[in-house]
């Protein structure tokens, strides 16, 4: 009987001592006693592990945020939201622009052959110009991949004119439009490439129109950037930083072996030269607004990752060095960049940990050390964060009114810059026709979603833009909750209910999985209210929750799902590439739900290269008004954000005299309270700042 008794309350014992060890967190004077050096570590929480280390391959906002301690860029923004210079100390923006000589057209009455007759009428217009070349005729074969389902290599013969290449002071995308005022209308529309090129590939003759235009492009905009290099700057393991490991980086982007997420914004890039060891000029192919921003790639270094190192590691491993990429490197989970803080050790699911960059250029953070844990459960979190065994805290909508008004902590709130949606898998056939998207948008009640989920914490969104930019078009009315309206929509595209209620087409029922991501109670909420939503109106919808690494690296990555509750975090500036245009769609890319639209594709260029504010701003409602119509995804909300911080957290400054200064932390303009972070330390008390 004792042995029974035993087996009987053994799961009870478990269940209490699992309890008491969920719920009970050593206190933060407790820590400290045991370990003074506790005040010198920061520690923060997340419920999903990082997928690779590398800033060049990630693209989940894990990864990125031990990326942004380990790794530089060449620029950042400031507190205002400003680009300021990291691994660069300074730059240089002009515009080189290419053009023919076109006899063909009259300048003031007279038709002008001589190429320098033309030099001097440009530089007498002085203003923007600051010097013009001219380039002496050039012949000789090239050869052209044209695409297309049996791409072929096509070989032609050309024979150019005079060129000139004209520096501009500064990018003038009207330069053209500007210069025919000068040298008469129709000066470059009237250049015909296929004048001055012949076909050498036998059977394709048809197709020499087709690429004239890119052997002997009538014009060119060519923007250029030149990076100053900050010197002495050294990557963690005492290799100086150069400029050979800014080309290596966008060569490696641009490496298709390594299938980097990045591609798209790099490549614009005509080509990257090094001028000398602390200074790289990168020259565009074409005007592109967001190649300034683009340079806050972290940077990483050659000697560890180019070809003969790569060349080694698989050699070491047994594998093929033909087919071994960056993607297979270890340098993955053992990252060596030239940030503030530097890799120690990463053990999956459980945590990393950075160590204090000692030598860091701009000063060593005053932390000794960062730790990055796994915390799946959000309850957990909370509670560690109260026992102080966890330094910050993402604030549940729930618990805002709550913890605000703690006088235990700081906290700090703002309309976050992303949103959270329900994807669609386009690729599927269910979801190919725009009104099933819409029915499905409009059988969900999202205003209930805000108010009973988030809490009021947060606002409904109607697109892919940052909301409180002006590329954001207010004018665009949510999706409505309208269930019959709905069903009208799905009776349109023929889905009819049958004698169970369930909708049926051709016999088969309307049946589809909604997966999201483990670890978060909010989108688990959202998944069950979907679901519910969607049965009401006679749709059979399965869900799936998904460990993090798994959910990203086997579904999101692959586009192997049919839909998926997700979330963007986004920069303010508005190009939208990698996640809306149609050539994104391929495995590792961003535009996992496969959105194809011609229309949508062109407004996506046309804004990466206007220069113009509000002509941009213009493409970008014109493409918001799509996105909305097509609904890929059904928009929900834009969070509003609160995090709390122990009110023992603050700056600490030393003055040019060795004074310590204490200073309380303050959000910046735009919100951002973690902007000083390698000023932040940790007191052993309560600091006083005056009257509080």
């Amino acid at each position: 009987m004792l042995i029974k008794r035993v087996l009987i309350l053994l799961p009870v014992i478990i269940f209490a001592l699992l309890l008491q060890s969920f719920f009970w967190v050593p206190t933060y004077d407790e820590q400290v006693k045991g370990n003074p050096l506790r005040l010198e570590e920061f520690i923060t929480a997340s419920i999903g592990d990082a997928r690779i280390l590398n800033p060049i391959l990630s693209a989940d906002s894990a990864s990125s945020t031990i990326e942004d301690q380990v790794f530089d860029g060449l620029i950042d923004r400031d507190e205002d939201l400003k680009f300021r210079g990291r691994l660069a100390t300074g730059w240089k923006i002009y515009e080189e622009v290419y053009f023919y000589l076109n006899p063909k057209v009259a300048i003031k009455g007279r038709k002008i052959s001589d190429p320098e007759a033309v030099r001097k009428l440009l530089l007498a217009q002085k203003g923007n110009i600051k010097d013009v070349e001219i380039i002496p005729p050039q012949k000789g074969e090239t050869e052209i991949l044209m695409p297309g389902p049996d791409p072929i290599n096509l070989k032609v013969r050309f024979k150019a004119p005079h060129r000139f290449k004209v520096t501009l002071k500064e990018v003038d995308q009207n330069f053209f439009l500007k210069m025919e005022k000068v040298l008469g209308k129709g000066y470059f529309k009237t250049f015909r490439p296929v004048d001055h090129i012949e076909m050498l590939t036998a059977g394709h003759e048809d197709k020499l129109s087709a690429i004239a235009s890119q052997v002997l492009p009538a014009t060119e905009n060519n923007p250029v950037i030149i990076f100053d290099l900050r010197k002495g700057v050294k990557f963690h393991d005492g290799q100086e930083f150069d400029a050979g490991d800014v080309k290596f980086t966008y060569e490696a982007i641009m490496d298709p072996k390594n299938l980097s997420p990045r591609t798209s914004d790099f490549e614009p890039v005509k080509y990257l030269e090094v001028i000398d060891r602390y200074k790289v000029k990168v020259v565009y192919k074409r005007l592109y607004f967001p190649a300034f921003g683009t340079w806050g790639m972290g940077m990483l270094p050659e000697h560890l990752l180019n070809s003969e190192a790569m060349k080694r590691e698989a050699e070491a491993k047994g594998e093929d060095p033909e087919k071994f990429s960056m993607r297979d490197s270890d340098f993955n989970r053992h990252p060596v960049g030239t940030g503030p803080f530097v890799f120690r050790e990463w053990k999956s699911d459980q945590y990393i940990l950075l160590d204090r960059n000692e030598g860091y250029w701009e000063g060593a953070p005053n932390y000794r050390s960062y730790t990055y844990r796994i915390v799946p459960d959000l309850l957990t979190q909370e509670m560690e964060f109260y026992g102080g065994a966890v330094d910050s805290y993402g604030v549940q909508p729930h618990q805002v009114e709550r913890l605000k008004n703690d006088p235990a902590y700081q906290n700090f709130s703002g309309l976050s810059f992303g949103y959270s949606y329900i994807g669609y898998n386009m690729r599927r056939d269910l979801f190919k026709d725009k009104r099933v998207r819409q029915a499905l948008g409009m059988a969900i009640d999202t205003d209930k979603i805000i108010h009973y989920v988030m809490y009021d914490q947060a606002e409904r969104i109607t697109g892919p833009f940052v909301k409180q930019t002006d590329y954001y078009d207010r004018g665009i009315q949510p999706m409505p909750y309208d269930p019959e309206g709905a069903l009208e929509l799905l009776r349109e595209v023929g889905w009819v209910r049958n004698s169970e209620g369930w909708l049926e087409k051709d016999g088969k029922r309307f049946a589809f999985t909604l997966i999201t991501n483990g670890g978060n109670d909010i989108r688990k909420s959202i998944l069950t209210i979907a679901q519910d939503s969607w049965k009401k109106i006679g749709i059979d919808v399965k869900t799936d929750i998904v460990e993090w690494s798994v959910f990203i690296g086997r579904h999101v990555n692959t586009g192997n799902f049919d839909a998926l509750i997700l979330g963007w975090s986004m920069g303010i500036d508005p190009d939208l590439y990698q996640i809306w245009h149609s050539s994104q769609t391929n495995p590792q890319q961003l535009n996992f739900v496969g959105f194809k639209n011609n229309e949508a594709d062109d407004l996506i260029v046309k804004i990466r290269q206007e220069y113009d504010h509000d002509k941009q701003v213009e493409y970008c409602h014109r493409l918001h008004r799509i996105i909305a119509d097509e609904q890929p995804y059904t928009f929900l909300y834009v969070t509003r954000w609160t995090a709390v911080l122990d009110k023992k957290i603050v700056i600490k400054e030393v003055l040019p005299t060795g004074e310590e200064e204490i200073k309380k932390i303050t959000p910046t303009r735009t919100g951002n309270y973690s902007f000083y972070f390698n000023k932040w330390i940790k007191l052993a008390e309560n600091p006083v700042f005056g009257m509080e």
